[in-house]
């Protein structure tokens, strides 16, 4: 047998395999045609609890072992993931409450993710097959890690049971219950209560504050189960073996009418990123993507800079589409230009869902990178061709990393909050996100996403608050020390409005920030016939009063033409921007790029959308740059520097004309002497 791959200094490229599922053995076969398509390492075992363990505590891991053996010999390495995702029916026999308990009802038997994570029966059975297989793999030498879990969240999970672990959890975080009436604004139609022993069930509060705080607790269910199966797995594994969990994100179909519903869209309301990151030594995530006409990169840059800026580290893409849906068919070259955009972000390695396509259940039209009839296929070519590219220059690109001066501050708080007080039923907390992130993106000015729970400001000149509806007091003050010390900041409406427990400031509007901004507020509308710089405002407009500030720009119109729309202020060192209303995409863009000016960053090149370029830093210190055209039509520009394209050797000067053809890449590496 050979010896699997050494993935240091190397690129993981791989895909999800179930021999569990396949309708014929062809264990070889398939392995044959990984090692050919430079696929060096399968991820297993999530899925099939019901097979590895078919009765109480009989285990049973013949699958497991073969998919190994035959991954050995050809030299594959094996990311084995913990089964806890899908309940067997005889665990729901053994105890019906097993299935979680939601504001819809009770789950049934069926889907994945319908437990509850923290019903004892389940926990005692779980150990018991986490033990059994971890223990059984770990000394496996091509095993090189373990994921736990699958996309793990919440899952709705409520009820009797789980609201005595909330009135518990109160207990632990506030020091009394007259703390929580007013904290939480309880005694509003006659909410409050005289004992944790009392608090009510919060699925059906009117209580904004109380709801938020519930969903904090939820939140924390996800990330304790994490900690917990993450500290079983240490149990066990090596020092040089991994742990990791495919972190998803918000679901959502925007931007592309008549597509499929359903793609990596925005911050995950059920977990949140940055608390759940310790229960992991390597981030993991699954970003998927619209393709044909709507690919457009963002998804995926977006997707990589949250998950790369939780840790400032490399991240793995467990799972990226291949065919999938009918209409998310890949066009030629687009494969190949997602897997590259992946690594541009900073991932250390790309996985596909699936290797092969179902012939039964649910996923049976969600496509792998072979059809049902198992045969070489165009998208398996496409696959063969990126893997060899990922394969020669893995070394060259193994430990990218990224030194981006914006960052984008995030909450999962702010968007609980927003599903309570929606900016206007047409959008969510996401769509402000990715208002202001999609515009940063088509200018190329690139930033980390960062949870607002992050201390480390220093490292970034210009940092943009997309509707920070609720914030901790310690957020205001590092906003002030921030700006003072020369930092740029801006900021969208509804940002600074409440506390951390979603209770609005009852002082002047931006709370505490008055004098950094130099404007206030005490009214907004909705805008009607209202245009700022003659282009529509949408949605939502506070009416700015200026205070010091600059006027940036104004609301025309009869009545409101008076306030601000957009202001700027000098405060100490640095400056700060607010926008009090929403403005097309292309005004948006404007105004951030006068931002980014006043904190001294400028794009280093002309290129828009679909002209993408993402910079990196290699481990030697040199400058990489991934050109990309999100586009079916040729481009040509003119190159901004000396360097060489790794994909195919050739060498370019500034002002050289560079092509990249439809859905092209090209990676330059600058010359050392530059």
């Amino acid at each position: 047998m050979s010896k699997a791959h050494d993935m240091k200094g190397s690129l993981i490229f791989g895909a999800a395999y179930y021999e569990e599922y396949l309708p014929c053995d062809r264990l070889e076969k398939d392995m044959q045609m990984m090692k050919e398509a430079g696929i060096n390492t399968i991820r297993i075992a999530e899925s099939t609890w019901s097979v590895e363990e078919p009765r109480p505590g009989e285990y049973d891991f013949s699958h497991v072992d073969r998919v190994i053996d035959a991954a050995e010999k050809y030299g594959l390495n094996v990311i084995v993931g913990t089964p806890t995702y899908a309940v067997p029916h005889w665990l729901v026999l053994l105890d019906p409450d097993v299935l979680a308990e939601t504001a819809h009802g009770k789950n049934r038997f069926g889907p994945r993710q319908n437990m509850d994570i923290t019903n004892p029966t389940y926990r005692h059975y779980a150990e018991g097959i986490i033990r059994a297989l971890v223990s059984h793999t770990a000394g496996r030498p091509n095993v090189i890690g373990f994921q736990i879990d699958n996309e793990t969240k919440h899952y709705g999970v409520c009820g009797k049971r789980i609201l005595g672990l909330f009135q518990e959890w109160m207990k632990k975080r506030y020091s009394s219950i007259e703390q929580v009436n007013k904290a939480l604004g309880l005694n509003y139609w006659s909410g409050s209560v005289t004992s944790f022993e009392d608090l009510p069930d919060p699925t059906g509060t009117i209580n904004g504050s109380y709801a938020c705080e519930f969903e904090i607790f939820r939140r924390s269910l996800a990330e304790e189960f994490l900690v917990w199966q993450s500290d079983i797995v240490k149990q066990y594994s090596r020092p040089d073996q991994f742990i990791t969990q495919n972190f998803d994100f918000q679901w959502k179909s925007f931007g592309a009418p008549g597509q499929q519903d359903g793609y990596s869209f925005g911050v995950q309301p059920d977990i949140c990123h940055y608390d759940a990151s310790r229960a992991v030594t390597l981030m993991g995530t699954d970003i998927y993507c619209f393709d044909q006409d709507a690919l457009t990169g963002r998804e995926i840059a977006f997707g990589g800079d949250l998950i790369r800026s939780v840790r400032q580290e490399n991240y793995l893409v467990l799972e990226s589409q291949a065919q999938a849906f009918k209409d998310w068919l890949p066009y030629p070259g687009q494969l190949r230009q997602m897997a590259w955009s992946h690594v541009a972000s900073g991932a250390c390695g790309v996985m596909y869902w699936n290797w092969y396509s179902l012939h039964n259940g649910l996923e049976s039209y969600w496509k792998g990178i072979l059809s049902h009839d198992f045969e070489p296929n165009p998208t398996y070519l496409e696959v063969k061709e990126t893997g060899e590219e990922l394969q020669r220059l893995g070394s060259a690109l193994s430990c990218l990393r990224k030194e981006n001066r914006i960052a984008l501050v995030v909450s999962s708080e702010a968007l609980s909050a927003m599903d309570r007080f929606p900016t206007d039923k047409e959008l969510c907390y996401n769509d402000i996100v990715h208002w202001i992130y999609d515009a940063l993106y088509k200018l190329n000015l690139e930033c980390d996403v960062i949870f607002d729970k992050e201390k480390d400001w220093d490292r970034y000149d210009l940092l943009i608050f997309p509707e920070l509806y609720c914030v901790r007091e310690e957020v205001i003050s590092h906003v002030r020390t921030f700006v003072e010390n020369g930092g740029t900041v801006f900021a969208s409406f509804r940002s600074f409005f409440a506390d951390e427990h979603c209770k609005i400031w009852h002082d002047k509007q931006p709370h505490d920030l008055t004098d950094v901004f130099g404007m206030t507020y005490n009214q907004y509308t909705r805008p009607v016939n209202v245009t700022v710089d003659g282009r529509e405002a949408s949605y939502w407009m506070e009416l700015l009063k200026p205070e010091g500030a600059e006027t940036k720009a104004s609301y025309q119109h009869k009545y409101w033409g008076s306030y601000a729309a957009l202001t700027r202020n000098a405060f100490g060192k640095g400056h700060a921007w607010y926008l009090g209303t929403m403005v097309p995409e292309d005004q948006l863009q404007e105004y951030l790029l006068e931002a980014a000016a006043d904190a001294g960053i400028l794009p280093e090149t002309d290129l828009r959308y679909p002209l993408i370029c993402r910079n990196t830093v290699d481990k030697d210190g040199r400058r990489i740059h991934f050109l990309f055209n999100y586009s079916s039509d040729d481009q040509s520009i003119t190159c901004p520097w000396n360097g060489e394209d790794l994909l195919t050797g050739k060498q370019f000067v500034i002002g050289q004309s560079l092509s990249l053809p439809d859905w092209g890449v090209v990676i330059l590496k600058e010359n050392a002497d530059d």
